[in-house]
């Protein structure tokens, strides 16, 4: 009995593996931010932009009622539910091809990064549409306070959302030459963390002109 228990107790125990360190890009790692610093600081900037703008138009809207409740109606509600559908689409597949290349799918996250660049793509050929219908039922900016106010704000977006679609076409240009993998895919989540922002900006914008009257 003694040499028993003298065995059992010589016996090393088996120790315990750590478990493994999440990588700086693991999807869920914790404290991981999409992106890096300077897309963030660029995000934040655009932010404050807009702010300002929309205290612009609420300063408008509240010396001028009766022209903004007036303009709303005359904006065509089409045109901005298209490009609202358009952005909210393109921000899904460029969320759909971050997620994939998380997994090291990588054909499949740059099929969806090309179908974000073409809805992308819809929204200045649905603006310059826009812009010839408003032309054509005598809207333009001098037609009064709120149509100032209206091309200024979505001008400023539409710049702001071609600054994102040449951003895709550099990462799409990176994705096909095997630029990013699961262990490094920073510059397209960079540009997913923009376009989502600019896509909040932009369903901010929308109630604003097309739907409040």
């Amino acid at each position: 009995m003694l040499f028993a228990m003298t065995a059992s107790t010589s016996l090393p125990l088996p120790e315990e593996s750590a478990p493994p360190e999440p990588t700086a890009n693991a999807a869920g790692s914790v404290g991981h931010i999409p992106g890096n610093k300077g897309i963030w600081v660029g995000i934040t900037c655009e932010f404050v932009e807009f702010l300002v703008l929309f205290v612009v138009y609420f300063v408008s809207r509240a010396h001028f009622p009766e022209a903004f409740e007036a303009g709303s109606e005359r904006l065509s509600r089409v045109a901005g539910t298209a490009i609202t559908l358009l952005m909210i689409s393109s921000s899904f597949c460029l969320a759909c091809s971050v997620a994939c290349i998380r997994v090291d799918a990588r054909r499949q996250s740059l099929y969806w990064l090309l179908a974000a660049l073409v809805l992308a793509l819809g929204y200045p050929v649905a603006k310059v549409l826009e812009i010839q219908w408003n032309l054509a039922h005598g809207i333009d900016g001098n037609s009064g306070i709120f149509f100032t106010v209206y091309y200024y704000l979505t001008f400023n977006h539409l710049v702001h959302a071609m600054w994102g679609v040449l951003g895709m076409l550099w990462v799409l240009a990176r994705h096909l030459f095997g630029g990013y993998s699961a262990a490094e895919h920073s510059g397209l989540e960079a540009l997913a963390s923009y376009w989502h922002a600019t896509d909040i900006i932009w369903l901010v914008i929308f109630p604003f002109f097309y739907v409040l009257t």
